[in-house]
């Protein structure tokens, strides 16, 4: 089966890390750049990072450059997120998808998202 699969999220105080995981599986997962995207309630789903396959290449929206590190483990199909120094305006759905580096938008290539994993930042 074709997915994608998030988790990790949770409750945290402000100042806590979390560390995202997103498992892929029926698919090329070491063919697609892939990232992570948020989604707060009441706005639109915003790009957060994005990894080139190599993993050689990141790229960070401004907001969490410094405090949010992308991973990936092509061996075992799966892209991580670590979050630290985490603010209330974390909070969101946060969802792995197929990315492209420089907008950090959505890649048509692989229209596919998961059921996202909610993390909550608490002040």
């Amino acid at each position: 089966e074709v997915q994608l699969v998030e988790s990790g999220g949770g409750l945290v105080q402000a100042g806590g890390s979390l560390r995202l995981s997103c498992a892929a599986s029926g698919f090329t997962f070491d063919d697609y750049a892939m990232g992570w995207f948020r989604q707060a309630p009441g706005k639109e789903r915003e790009g957060v990072s994005c990894m080139s396959s190599s993993g050689l290449t990141t790229n960070y929206v401004d907001s969490v450059k410094g405090r949010f590190t992308i991973s990936r483990d092509n061996a075992k199909n799966t892209l991580y997120l670590q979050m630290n120094s985490l603010k209330p305006e974390d909070t969101a759905v946060y969802y792995c998808s197929a990315c492209f580096i420089g907008t950090l938008a959505p890649s048509s290539y692989l229209d596919l998202w998961g059921q996202g994993t909610l993390v909550t930042v608490s002040s």
